[in-house]
């Protein structure tokens, strides 16, 4: 029996005599009570006795057992209420334990804005809803872009905003080169622009096999009636389905929705990669990178893997898994309680199915290679880096502060965090800094740091073994002096300032208690890293710093305004398509909207051109 838990004043024995042996949730718990592991169970008591009492345990069960002081359980009714209590703690929790899925983007679909008498067709990522037709999702960015550009070449479908489209009096470019049908100047009806419309939805959900037998009617009675142009437009349209046919169709005789699950190991990098297969066609793969899988069993990080993205992205009708996947049943109806429909998990597959599987498992391999090739760069990168600022081990994980603001305003300061597997983004931060002098970069970098590491002298965050300040020998000893008044003494810290020009290369480094800089060669690798992440921290601060900029501006320009409401200025955005279409109107143009009177016209036009100007 593991000695840890005893060591830490916790008893399996006496634990276990009373526990129960209904299904369940159990949470092991480390001294302080942050969650270790979550596991769910058929048999409470049968499953926990499993890590006790037991020899040959991996390094990382006994890791755990170590650092257990205490086990909590809840009992469920069923193995599936088990399963969808163990997703919802480790979503919240994230235990460093558990094999935990950290890619939480959002998949992109491709909304048709229905509503409007000539829909578009537009890249969509986020919530849906408003009463839009949404077609997807799709594996990334690339594939909707992708299906856009053809369908808007296939079916001459406008791509163009409907500010742009309103205000129109002439083809555009898009219409010269036959890519638009040019609805905005009434060369097509309704009626057939909604027909196109029509047909790109049924192309892209698999139906283009009617749809090309619709077009060689349409081709054949414009023949019969003598409409050769129209016929010979209708030709060329069915020659260019077809072409793409042939490109994309994969099984054109099995229109089921699948995604193809595999996942592969190298030199301690572990790839998940998924295939999504829709009505036929192979639209593209991606790839996951789970924590804590390098050490935990295949069956093991696919089940995660399995539970964790498809009850937070709806599963397809079938999910074919190279592996084996316990519990299968229990998560098969789990997924398709939270899908709504059907869910079939196929671990034994032939044919075009294999051959899918055979895809994502090559997939998968690309991906943890390249992966390992990376981390194993960056471990070079932190050794030298080590090695150049005379650190006494090679750093697991550095920290870096930039500010960015304009003129003083809207001073936004960001802390990003790099380990030696690549950058950490969900453990960036953005600090609005508040409450100092506009301009005083001393004072901000102080305050980031403040706000930063109070948590870690607290104890509630572990301390980086590197910190990074953006800017020169002043905000160095501003960030110094915050260290010492936290009791973080101990910390090394490093300024990164630029060198002559601003040229990449020559950056200077000071690190705290040395007068002159660091000697880094230009170009060495860590100098580089250096350079990277530096680089990262002013990308994410200035990032904070737009959007706060652009808030700042979107209230103000307008709220200072006499007269002009919360619903006149929701009025006027929505009209213009944001502040900067309303900028640039003329008063008879914002005169036009509702609510908008001539007099207050002419106070918008005046608050973005400093004169009050009649137009006629």
């Amino acid at each position: 029996m593991s000695d840890g838990p005893e060591q830490a004043g916790f008893d399996p024995r006496e634990f276990l005599r009373t526990l129960s042996t209904r299904p369940g949730v159990y949470r092991m718990l480390d001294a302080r009570g942050d969650v270790l592991y979550v596991g769910k169970a058929r048999n409470l008591r049968r499953r926990v006795a499993s890590y006790f009492g037991r020899k040959g345990l991996d390094a990382k069960t006994q890791a755990l057992l170590h650092a257990v002081a205490h086990i909590e359980v809840t009992v469920t009714a069923t193995e599936q209420e088990a399963l969808l209590l163990e997703y919802n703690l480790i979503k919240e929790h994230r235990p460093r334990f558990n094999v935990v899925l950290r890619d939480d983007k959002s998949y992109p679909y491709i909304r048709v804005t229905t509503r409007h008498p000539f829909p578009r067709f537009e890249f969509h990522r986020g919530s849906r809803g408003g009463g839009e037709r949404f077609i997807g999702p799709f594996p990334d960015a690339g594939a909707v872009r992708h299906v856009l550009q053809q369908l808007q070449k296939l079916f001459r479908l406008r791509n163009c905003t409907d500010i742009f489209f309103a205000n129109r009096s002439r083809p555009c470019l898009q219409y010269q080169i036959g890519r638009c049908s040019g609805p905005c100047v009434g060369l097509i009806s309704e009626t057939e622009y909604r027909r196109d419309v029509d047909d790109a939805i049924r192309f892209v959900e698999g139906q283009d096999q009617a749809v090309v037998a619709e077009l060689v009617a349409r081709m054949e009675r414009c023949a019969d009636e003598m409409e050769f142009e129209r016929a010979a437009r209708y030709r060329d349209q069915i020659a260019d389905l077809r072409r793409v046919q042939e490109q994309q169709i994969v099984s054109a005789t099995d229109a089921t929705d699948t995604d193809a699950v595999a996942m592969a190991r190298q030199e301690g990098q572990c790839a998940v990669a998924l295939l999504m297969i829709r009505a036929g066609r192979v639209l593209g793969c991606r790839v996951f990178f789970p924590r804590n899988a390098a050490d935990t069993a295949e069956d093991e990080v696919l089940n995660a893997f399995l539970v964790q993205h498809y009850l937070a992205h709806v599963a397809p009708a079938e999910i074919l898994i190279r592996g084996s996947v316990a519990d299968a049943a229990v998560l098969e109806q789990a997924l398709a309680e939270f899908a709504r429909h059907p869910v079939a998990l196929r671990q034994r597959v032939r044919g075009t199915r294999r051959r899918w599987v055979d895809m994502a498992l090559t997939n998968a391999r690309q991906a943890a290679a390249s992966r390992a090739a990376a981390t194993a760069t960056l471990a070079e990168q932190f050794a030298e880096l080590a090695r150049s600022l005379q650190l006494s081990t090679s750093p697991e994980r550095i920290e870096c502060f930039d500010i960015s603001h304009t003129q003083g305003g809207e001073t936004v300061a960001s802390c990003v965090v790099y380990r030696v597997s690549g950058p950490q983004k969900g453990e960036y931060r953005r600090f609005n800094v508040r409450d100092v002098e506009p301009g005083d970069d001393y004072a901000a970098i102080g305050q980031a740091v403040r706000r930063r590491y109070a948590r870690v002298a607290s104890g509630e965050l572990a301390p980086p073994d590197l910190v990074l300040i953006d800017g020169g020998r002043g905000q160095l000893s501003r960030a110094a002096e915050v260290l010492g008044e936290l009791g973080l003494t101990s910390l090394p810290l490093v300024a990164v300032a630029k060198g002559a020009g601003r040229r990449p290369g020559t950056e200077r480094l000071y690190r705290h208690g040395q007068d002159r800089p660091l000697g880094l060669e230009p170009g060495s690798p860590g100098l580089r890293l250096v350079q990277q992440i530096r680089d990262e921290a002013h990308r994410f601060a200035i990032t904070g710093h737009r959007a706060q900029r652009s808030r700042a501006r979107s209230g103000s320009a307008l709220e200072s305004i006499p007269g002009l409401g919360p619903k006149r200025r929701k009025a006027l955005l929505q009209h213009f398509g944001g502040l900067q279409g309303v900028a640039r109107a003329g008063v008879a143009d914002l005169e036009r909207v509702a609510g908008i009177s001539r007099s207050l016209a002419e106070r918008v036009y005046g608050e973005f051109h400093d004169t009050v100007a009649s137009e006629g």
